[in-house]
């Protein structure tokens, strides 16, 4: 008894000498939180914990690379004044009217009075402003503020609620409020372009669209000060499962709304990406309009300011991908990909054990294909797999030796294609001998990193709605060889974030997660054999370059979804001067295939790559921002 007392004693002494420390540690969060170096000093720390030393230098330059052209667009207009008056003199042919909906709780005057006033400020001005109040009572200021409002404008509607009910309930509260043909969700402490909703009502009336998002940056102060633009891609379902991109600003039909309900309280933290994915999946028409025309506010405790969040949260975003999954009609396991990160993993149950047939073209390069047989062998977890190589015109008898070695094992054979070189034809007289439900079209250089990289691609291609998946594929210095393609780039095409670090997390980090994109490399891919027979294979008219996009381009065309995946990795030891083709002929080759695919994909080159946002230089394969009079010509 004495000697607990005693140390109770102890432990009350060391809490008053440390009291000066506590003190002192508040002190700095309280520095930490207001001062804008350090800020970045504590995000820097945190990604350092998240992701690492390379990863975080890495996203740094990214950062110092992008803030020149992030100035610019953030000081540049996005419309003259001349333009914006013309805009609210303009009459459409049908008169939408629209409810900007926003849940309030203890807003900040100054920032209330900013998203008030950005409303009001549109040039299209057919809205309202439904805002329901969970504010404490230490916030009576926040409803006085909105009756000062209403009484000058009939278009606020202010409703104070007796308590706080969540983001999910204040935000049901505001639609319940609502009467607009259109709704739009918009946050208490953010902005609108003032050409918002007319660029909005615009792409309506030309796209007869029930739902529609725009591009939007981040803010400290002002939006002459905004630091991070995010330019993004059109409508891509895998991708808003791994990320909700759609974010900001959205605005959707009522009546779809009717169709799949409003918020769930049960997903607080994550409610927006679980609302916009029901949305999305019910809508008829999804329109994006790649203009900046939503400015988040970044300030200490916002979800803008953190890199990290809490864990309530990731879970909510779990939960929301999971409903989702199921609502597909499918089985899966939902997971971020880093801790603190609302960017997620779904790993889709595979359906019974399909055989694959892993299909590979080789000419001699001998310990190239050995590397690649012996890491398929050694390495895949997935076993009903057959090994079909097409011999193409090799000399040297070594080669010939392994191909005997080789076809002593039951699922391997060996074919011979004794014409010229035709990578499109080889690869189609390969396939009459593959026995498998899925394709997997493979190159003799590369080497399996992944040990379950045929389950990382097989359980894409196994739904109905996907006709192709693709790999990551790094040169062998570990830096990135392929991570999906984006048309029009280079002129016909471009690896996305080429020659960039292996642990790069790429913009917006879109090198965590499977997305959907308009092509992905022939060096590996996975298609259903039905898809294949369904397109014809190859085109044999593009025998050495393209034959990979084209085949991309025709599956689309078809109405299935390509998918890149960053789980399913390999090697390939493709070197990085390959593509200056050193030859006269082979430049002719090139020059000729690449003038055919744009002939025969003009109208969809000239449309540009709907996962690639039209900001974005064509000259670079890095997501490199357009200068601002560049994206004015764009426009």
């Amino acid at each position: 008894m004495e000697q607990n007392h005693k140390n109770e004693e102890k432990k009350a002494l060391i809490w008053k000498v440390k009291k000066p420390i506590r003190l002192l540690k508040l002190e700095a969060n309280w520095f930490f939180k207001r001062n804008r170096f350090s800020s970045l000093i504590r995000k820097t720390v945190k990604s350092y914990k998240m992701f690492g030393f390379r990863t975080t230098r890495q996203r740094i330059g990214h950062k110092l690379r992008g803030m020149n052209a992030s100035k610019l667009i953030a000081k540049t207009p996005l419309f003259t004044d001349a333009e914006l008056e013309q805009q609210r003199k303009h009459t459409f042919e049908k008169k939408i009217k629209y409810s900007i909906i926003v849940p309030l709780y203890n807003t900040p005057e100054k920032f209330l009075r900013e998203m008030i006033e950005s409303v009001l400020h549109q040039t299209y001005s057919n809205l309202e402003l439904c805002m329901a109040d969970g504010s404490d009572s230490e916030h009576g200021n926040v409803g006085t503020i909105c009756s000062e409002y209403a009484e000058k404008d009939s278009r606020i509607k202010y409703k104070k609620l007796d308590k706080n009910y969540g983001i999910s309930g204040n935000t049901n509260e505001c639609l319940d409020m609502a009467t607009g043909d259109y709704i739009g969700l918009f946050d208490h402490d953010d902005l609108l372009h003032p050409a918002a909703l007319y660029e909005v009502t615009k792409t309506i009336m030309e796209t007869g669209a029930d739902f529609v998002y725009t591009d939007e940056t981040t803010f400290h102060v002002t939006p002459k000060d905004a630091f991070n633009p995010h330019f993004k891609p059109d409508f891509a379902p895998d991708t808003l499962c791994g990320n909700n991109y759609i974010c900001h600003f959205t605005v959707f039909k009522r009546t779809l709304m009717d169709e799949v309900g409003k918020f769930d309280p049960s997903c607080d933290g994550s409610q927006d990406h679980d609302f916009v994915l029901r949305l999305t999946e019910k809508a008829k028409r999804v329109a994006h309009i790649p203009e900046i025309l939503y400015y988040w506010r970044a300030h200490p405790g916002s979800v803008a300011e953190e890199i990290g969040v809490k864990p309530y949260v990731v879970e909510a975003g779990i939960k929301a991908i999971e409903r989702r999954v199921e609502r597909m009609g499918k089985e899966g396991e939902v997971s971020t990909v880093a801790e603190g990160l609302t960017i997620y993993r779904v790993k889709y149950k595979i359906q019974g054990k399909p055989k694959v047939s892993i299909l590979i073209p080789n000419y001699n390069h001998l310990e190239d294909l050995k590397k690649c047989l012996d890491s398929i062998f050694e390495k895949s977890s997935y076993q009903n797999y057959e090994i079909v190589i097409v011999e193409n015109n090799s000399t040297d008898p070594e080669i010939f030796e392994y191909y005997q070695t080789l076809e002593q094992q039951e699922n391997v054979k060996v074919v011979v294609w004794e014409g010229p070189f035709n990578y499109s034809a080889i690869n189609n007289f390969g396939a009459e001998y593959c026995s498998g439900e899925y394709l997997i079209l493979l190159n003799n250089d590369t080497e399996v990193i992944a040990a379950d990289w045929i389950q990382e691609m097989l359980m894409f291609a196994q739904r109905e709605d996907v006709g192709i998946v693709g790999a990551k594929l790094y040169y062998s210095d570990d830096t990135i060889q392929h991570a999906g393609l984006g048309i029009g780039l280079l002129g016909v095409a471009g690896h996305f974030f080429r020659g960039v670090d292996r642990a790069h997390i790429g913009y917006m980090g879109r090198l965590l997660y499977a997305q959907n994109l308009s092509a992905v490399t022939g060096a590996c891919i996975m298609m259903r054999r039905d898809v294949w027979d369904e397109v014809s294979g190859l085109d044999e008219t593009f025998a050495v370059s393209f034959n990979d996009v084209d085949l991309c381009m025709r599956v689309r065309k078809a109405g299935y979804l390509i998918v890149w995946t960053p789980f399913a990795e390999l090697y390939h030891y493709e070197s990085k001067s390959r593509g200056t083709d050193d030859t006269l002929k082979k430049q002719k080759c090139l020059v000729a295939e690449a003038t055919d695919f744009q002939q025969r994909w003009m109208k969809e080159l000239e449309l540009g790559d709907p996962y690639y946002n039209p900001n974005f230089s064509l000259d670079r394969e890095d997501f490199q921002i357009l200068p601002v009079v560049e994206q004015r010509k764009a426009r």
